[in-house]
């Protein structure tokens, strides 16, 4: 019998690491805010232990406009809440055309009930090509409350 562990959210396998994407190198990011001893790369190496995170509270937009038009076929989004109990809602766009306009890919909310809910990993399978912005924009709690967005993974994958 062949078996495959399957990722909720995604058909298929995930990537292996030399399928990620070096969005650092192919990409320029754009951010509403930005807490310094958080920098958006940490969302990029979701290995180190820290992520992003938002120095203001309320709404945030990430958008990476990549220099030259990419496929992308995988897209993963790790969140992560140790503190606040939480809605949390994100939509992910893409453009073909420099954001003129952006498609929805997937617009979801979550709920974080620290200690025992503090992590969500999003997994999509997609097809977009030629792809030269995506954009995440991020709501931290729906109920208005506080709390700063934070992003602790994004990859792409080809």
């Amino acid at each position: 019998m062949r078996k495959r562990i399957i990722f909720q959210g995604m058909q298929g396998v995930p990537p292996t690491d030399q399928d990620w994407l070096d969005v650092e190198r192919l990409a320029q990011v754009e951010l509403t805010s930005e807490d310094p001893a958080h920098p958006f790369e940490s969302a990029l190496r979701p290995d180190t232990g820290s992520a992003w995170r938002a120095s203001s509270p309320g709404e945030q937009t990430i958008r990476l406009l990549f220099d030259e038009p990419v496929r992308i076929k995988h897209i993963r989004l790790v969140f992560h809440e140790e503190k606040y109990a939480r809605t949390q809602e994100f939509v992910l766009r893409w453009s073909p055309d420099d954001g003129q306009p952006y498609q929805e890919i997937v617009r979801q909310q979550y709920n974080f009930s620290p200690p025992e809910t503090i992590r969500e990993v999003e997994d999509y399978a997609v097809d977009l090509d030629r792809v030269t912005a995506l954009e995440i924009s991020i709501v931290p709690d729906i109920s208005g409350s506080d709390v700063r967005a934070s992003l602790a993974g994004l990859q792409l994958a080809t």
